[in-house]
């Protein structure tokens, strides 16, 4: 079952959603699948104080109503379904939805976002929102002259940990192993922050607490014969051992980094298929957050129609 349309949108952040505003001003008639996460990473964000326009601050899922409210009222067709397969070997671009459902477009926009890696113990989904993040620059200010803990030894977890120490009390950096992965640079940042205690060789096993995490259980040198239990009192705890970019559909047709970020010429979410353009987390793996994002869904939906009207569609 093929249907065809003008411009598909894949994904329902704000990217996707701000794109579907866009392309619908502009008489696009887009379609946007939601995907596996309707509303994207923002839904499982209890406060976001940080989104020009809301001065009290909104919870992640209001905020991501409010733009698919937007969206739907200048006429977007948004539907559940999930992106399963792709051909971006020639126009019109064919998607597979659900694995069933063949939609062929002119034009394409990936919004598809990231996850965020965890670490894979209950405990950080039973504090998600309550003391659990994977984003100290969404949350960190919720910190403020509290104790918080950073998981990761990279650039990302050396960079976090130096964000929340201008917030708060006290940072712990755990580390599994008995150095950083970070660059020169980001390390000699960690070990000059006085605020920053670096615990290497220290694995997280578990999070405690009655109305949201009050501490971390900690193994020192797993494994090893002086292994040894340790109980940190934290107030939050933020993973830092990277993003995941959900690109691996679209891999065969268009360039990615190393990670799976999807490459776009730079200062464009153009890709280097003519037609299909990348917006949002799944081609930025640098700021992560939803006002880039919602940005880059914009030009999206521009370059979109500027592309449709050049080859008369």
């Amino acid at each position: 079952m093929n249907e065809k349309v003008r411009c598909l949108i894949i994904g329902s952040g704000p990217a996707g959603y701000t794109a579907a505003i866009y392309a619908s001003r502009a008489n696009l008639s887009p379609v946007l699948y939601e995907g596996i996460q309707p509303g994207g990473q923002l839904t499982t964000t209890t406060e976001v104080e940080n989104f020009p326009g809301y001065p009290e601050g909104i919870t992640g899922p209001e905020l991501m109503e409010d733009l698919k409210q937007q969206a739907l009222r200048f006429g977007a067709d948004i539907r559940f379904g999930i992106a399963t397969e792709t051909d971006l070997s020639a126009a019109p671009y064919k998607v597979t939805i659900d694995g069933e459902k063949v939609i062929e477009t002119e034009a394409l926009i990936i919004a598809t976002g990231a996850t965020a890696k965890y670490l894979g113990i209950p405990d950080e989904q039973k504090y998600a929102g309550m003391g659990v993040s994977a984003c100290a620059t969404c949350d960190g200010f919720f910190y403020r002259k509290k104790v918080v803990a950073v998981v990761g030894g990279g650039d990302t977890a050396c960079e976090e940990a130096v964000y929340l120490a201008g917030l708060a009390k006290q940072v712990y950096l755990i580390v599994r192993k008995p150095f950083l992965r970070a660059s020169k640079v980001m390390q000699e940042r960690v070990f000059n922050t006085p605020n920053i205690m670096v615990l290497f060789e220290h694995n997280t096993i578990g999070l405690f607490g009655e109305n949201g995490v009050e501490g971390a259980h900690l193994v020192k040198r797993m494994g090893e014969a002086d292994e040894e239990k340790v109980d940190i009192a934290i107030d939050g705890f933020f993973l830092a051992i990277g993003h995941k970019p959900n690109s691996d559909i679209f891999k065969p047709w268009i360039d990615t980094d190393e990670v799976g970020y999807i490459k776009t010429v730079p200062g464009t979410p153009r890709t280097k298929v003519p037609g299909v353009f990348a917006a949002g987390d799944v081609a930025d793996p640098h700021y992560r957050q939803a006002i880039t994002a919602a940005g880059t869904g914009c030009q999206a939906a521009i370059e979109a129609e500027r592309y449709l009207s050049e080859i008369g569609k």
